[in-house]
């Protein structure tokens, strides 16, 4: 006995090997595929980018390299799926993780996992089988569209979708930042003051501060540091709020 897909063999002779090697998809099946995966792919990462991130961070830089970075791993994943070379399938995944890894410059924890959602996203688009070889048995194989497979791609796109609708939902997480601020009035950091430095810093920056750590304190120039934690209003983000250069809010 011989598997071969979905049919069970007895004689390898009731096979026409030369006839299973000779199928090969349409001009047109190959175009509806690629346009299945690339235009799922970029509906569902515009609508990550458009209605979940960018709603909040406002950065137009990393809304363009989302939607570019999709587009490119996608088309990248699909072509060498379709090539029999499968270490080098997956010494180009290493690559790329490698590129991510390796940054000259450091990507928030958020904008970076955007990323990783992405790119796991590109990945299941670009490499879920959609055709499969039909009439094997028969003279004139040929590849036919797997309608379940493509549900199987819509739902997986469509609950990471949920899931990060209900994590970014206003309702259910408290959206905090905090500030670095360095501070002249030393006297008030020593522990038994601390509800009257919490109250001068209320005042001076203009939030209600849920929490604070206090960092390197110089006594000589009678200045600590004060890493202060606070709530976000509804619609803000703090992408800013640990800068310190000027040089590092041109970059932004």
């Amino acid at each position: 006995m011989q598997d071969f897909g979905d049919y069970t063999l007895a004689d390898e002779s009731l096979i026409d090997v030369q006839s299973i090697a000779d199928a090969v998809m349409t001009t047109g099946q190959s175009i509806s595929e690629l346009a299945i995966r690339f235009g799922l792919n970029l509906l569902v990462c515009w609508i990550l980018v458009q209605f979940f991130y960018y709603r909040k961070s406002r950065r137009c830089d990393y809304y363009f390299t989302f939607m570019v970075f999709s587009s490119a791993m996608l088309m990248l994943l699909y072509i060498m799926g379709n090539v029999e070379v499968g270490v080098g399938l997956t010494m180009g995944l290493f690559a790329i993780f490698g590129i991510i890894r390796y940054r000259t410059e450091t990507v928030p924890i958020r904008e970076m996992t955007y990323l990783f959602v992405i790119i796991a996203l590109s990945a299941i688009n670009g490499l879920a089988p959609l055709y499969r070889l039909s009439g094997a048995t028969t003279a004139s194989p040929h590849y036919e569209l797997l309608p379940g497979t493509v549900g199987i791609m819509l739902l997986s796109n469509a609950l990471v979708v949920c899931l990060i609708w209900v994590l970014e939902s206003e309702k259910l997480l408290r959206h905090t930042s905090a500030k670095l601020v360095l501070y002249d009035r030393i006297e008030l950091i020593v522990p038994e003051r601390r509800t009257e430095l919490v109250a001068d810093l209320e005042k001076r920056v203009g939030v209600k501060i849920d929490n604070l750590e206090i960092g390197h304190v110089d006594f000589l120039k009678d200045a600590a540091f004060i890493k202060i934690y606070y709530t976000l209003d509804k619609g803000q983000t703090g992408s800013i709020d640990s800068l310190t250069r000027a040089k590092d809010f041109v970059e932004q």
